[in-house]
């Protein structure tokens, strides 16, 4: 073989080396790209269910600014109690229910005739606190809109059957129907006397609208985990599973004895 192939044997063989480094050093940068790309869909992916996950259960205030406007007769700190039954009696049950909560459903349906009976005899005072829980974790403006409509049935001295009519007729968890004025004026010809022009226009204007944002916060501050959280005399009665309706009353009418 003469000199000159080798030599061009030579020099086509370091061509194709350099081709080769050139393709490696290509490809190199193109798994960087692509390893870099990743992380940043991951990055950004994690950030979007942080703010998802920050989010969740918090309710929209902006919807709920205003003013301040407690209802007729609310009592306790800032006046966020709805107080049902006699200042003298001994015991006090403290409820604190969001209207679009299903196992606040649950709970009015269990205990609300005992509650009743206790309340009415002079032997259990209780106190509700409105929560718009529901709205903050499935969107919407029900829980907000039917506290309001049970604040402007407090003004008119009837909250106690309209609390309980909307219980009543609480829609599916993730139907927000309560956001519907109209609907929450419809479910207030069920109490004899409600329906009447100075109501419709508390619920159409969103009176206590600032008012039931505060009860929100103050349910949020008070570290409570979930509706209905209830209280018998400060302690928490929801979360002990032993708990019944007669063992309520029970222990109504052992505190009262003292």
């Amino acid at each position: 073989m003469s000199e000159k192939n080798r030599e061009g044997k030579r020099t086509a063989r370091e061509k194709l080396a350099v081709e080769r480094e050139k393709q490696k050093s290509a490809d190199k940068r193109r798994r960087a790209l692509i390893v870099g790309g990743a992380v940043v869909a991951v990055l950004g992916l994690a950030a979007v269910i942080g703010v998802v996950a920050a989010n969740a259960g918090k309710d929209d205030d902006s919807e709920a600014s205003g003013p301040v406007v407690a209802p007729s007769g609310a009592q306790g700190k800032d006046s966020l109690a709805i107080p049902v039954g006699k200042d003298s009696a001994k015991s006090t049950l403290t409820v604190w229910e969001d209207f679009r909560c299903p196992a606040c459903k649950s709970f009015e349906t269990a205990y609300r005739p005992v509650i009743h009976e206790l309340t009415n005899a002079g032997e259990l005072r209780a106190e509700y606190h409105l929560v718009t829980l529901i709205d903050g974790n499935m969107r919407g403006t029900g829980s907000r809109n039917a506290a309001n409509a049970a604040a402007c049935a407090q003004d008119a001295g009837k909250f106690p059957a309209y609390h309980d009519v909307l219980f009543d007729n609480q829609p599916s968890e993730v139907d927000d129907a309560y956001a519907d004025n109209a609907k929450l004026i419809e479910l207030a010809g069920k109490v004899d006397g409600l329906d009447t022009p100075a109501f419709r226009t508390c619920v159409e204007k969103g009176t206590h609208n600032g008012w039931v944002a505060k009860s929100h916060q103050a349910f949020n501050k008070g570290g409570f985990s979930g509706t209905p959280t209830v209280l018998f005399d400060g302690n928490n009665i929801y979360q002990d599973r032993t708990m019944t309706p007669a063992k309520l009353k029970q222990m109504v009418q052992e505190a009262n004895k003292e």
